[in-house]
């Protein structure tokens, strides 16, 4: 791992590191490859980010839930490998009850490379600092369906407000939305653009 990653919760204390690749509670149905420990690993210009988003949602008793930050392109391989097997349909009706798995990418909602190999982008969500509770987004993380697009009209007006809330947040910090996916956000002028890193997460 290049010496420019660091733990989020290294500048971010109070996040809740949640990486849901790292167990089973993901589309796959399993731990996937690469995810060796719960950590939240980022480049430094994106951690440094993330606290400014932390310090703004702070002012609204509001704190972060990270569930997934730097990812291993093998973990990109092992979507690619679920996606094939036809047979394998445990987590469709929570995931993907919309569509069939070959759709998943010609509809671009899993991709042969992610931006998540490259250090700088993140997936997340906010919660009560109160009573530890999720904002109410909609829908799940990772459900894909248009519901899950930020712009959505078809979850309600509070759930909008929500999501606004948190690319409002983002976006001042510096990071891009992705149209598809309420809880995506990549930074801007990130600093490895051209690399994907294998390096497993321990």
């Amino acid at each position: 791992m290049p010496p420019l990653f660091l733990d989020v919760p290294e500048l971010v204390p109070d996040a809740i590191v949640d990486l849901r690749y790292a167990g089973s509670n993901n589309f796959v149905g399993t731990r996937v490859d690469g995810y060796e420990a719960n950590r939240a690993l980022l480049t430094r210009p994106a951690v440094e980010a993330v606290a400014r988003v932390a310090a703004d949602v702070k002012r609204d008793g509001l704190i972060l839930k990270l569930l997934d930050c730097y990812r291993p392109a093998r973990a990109v391989a092992h979507f690619g490998r679920w996606a094939a097997d036809g047979a394998d349909v445990a987590t469709k009706a929570a995931y993907y009850p919309d569509y069939h798995k070959p759709e998943l990418f010609e509809l671009g909602y899993i991709a042969g490379r992610s931006s998540h190999s490259r250090g700088s982008t993140l997936d997340l969500t906010l919660v009560h600092r109160s009573d530890g509770t999720d904002l109410d987004m909609g829908t799940p993380f990772d459900l894909f369906s248009t519901l899950s697009w930020p712009a959505s009209v078809e979850v309600s007006e509070a759930q909008q407000a929500n999501r606004r809330r948190l690319a409002a947040a983002m976006e001042a910090a510096g990071f891009d939305p992705f149209f598809m996916e309420w809880w995506h956000f990549t930074l801007k002028g990130e600093p490895f653009p051209d690399s994907y890193f294998d390096v497993p997460i321990r």
